[in-house]
């Protein structure tokens, strides 16, 4: 169903956004079969503004993305972090956050975590989240209140097996050993001292937003990222590991929003929790 908003605004609602999934799931494939195909021995390396890199493979998986957009909801407004010069915020209804490819500099090391990220966002909430790992052979996915799964892709983006339900897992008792995912490239001091206010806490040091995956299928139980990083990051991640059973908030436990007309479209923290009664009542 469509609703408007008093703005007159498209906003997908969960129905909608479920009727969407499987085409949306295909694109992200579709986009990892681009970056795939990217020979990172050859590849032009650019800079952002910013200090961070861009590739030839952001770029294919962008237009592959775009493309696959246009088609499906030309009326919902993309936020892309190769496009952030085309936004308009503050958004209101509904918005799909993209980030082509998330783990560039895991990309140009020629390691394996990086992924393709999309969510639709619906007032400022991330409702749906699908986070493609090209060169791991997974895809997943998350619709909040109805569940998240697991599938198995080929290196040409074709589905391989059914998927598979996934969930995050209850936080270990205290006095147990429990693993918080950190980031590989990106420390920062706050997310280090909140890990070692934990006692028993084994980190598990990935890239990108696999980090929210292995929380959504219970893998690991928390990943504080307490520094600033872009809404296209967060986005796919928080819909996912909330559609597991999980939480994504600030660190004093209050929610997050999402198209708003904060500069740079950053997020300034977040902790996503697998047991949400772990999380801070904010």
């Amino acid at each position: 169903m469509l609703r408007k908003d008093t703005s007159n605004v498209p906003v997908i609602d969960a129905h909608s956004a479920a009727a969407l999934m499987d085409s949306l799931t295909e694109l992200v494939a579709k986009a990892g079969a681009a970056v795939l195909s990217v020979n990172r021995g050859r590849m032009m390396i650019g800079g952002k503004i910013d200090g961070s890199p861009v590739t030839d493979a952001d770029l294919a998986s962008d237009r592959v993305i775009a493309e696959g957009l246009a088609q499906l909801r030309p009326d919902i407004p993309v936020l892309s972090e190769e496009r952030v010069h085309l936004a308009t915020p503050p958004y209101s209804g509904s918005l799909f956050v993209i980030d082509p490819l998330d783990g560039t500099k895991e990309f140009i090391a020629g390691r394996d975590e990086y992924t393709v990220n999309l969510a639709i966002v619906t007032d400022g909430v991330p409702l749906l989240g699908i986070i493609g790992a090209p060169a791991l052979g997974s895809i997943w996915r998350g619709l909040v209140g109805r569940g998240a799964q697991r599938v198995a892709v080929t290196p040409d983006g074709g589905e391989s097996g059914a998927a598979k339900p996934i969930a995050t897992r209850p936080l270990p008792p205290p006095g147990s050993q429990w693993v918080a995912a950190v980031s590989r490239s990106h420390a920062d001091h706050r997310s280090d001292a909140f890990i070692e206010r934990r006692p028993g806490a084994v980190r598990k040091p990935l890239g990108s937003a696999v980090k929210f995956c292995r929380i959504a299928e219970g893998g690991a139980d928390i990943y504080p990222r307490l520094a600033p990083t872009g809404e296209w990051d967060v986005a796919a991640g928080h819909a996912l590991v909330t559609a597991a059973g999980g939480k994504v908030t600030d660190e004093l436990g209050a929610p997050l929003h999402f198209g708003l007309a904060r500069e740079g479209f950053l997020v300034p923290e977040f902790i996503a929790w697998g047991d949400p009664s772990a999380a801070p009542r904010g």
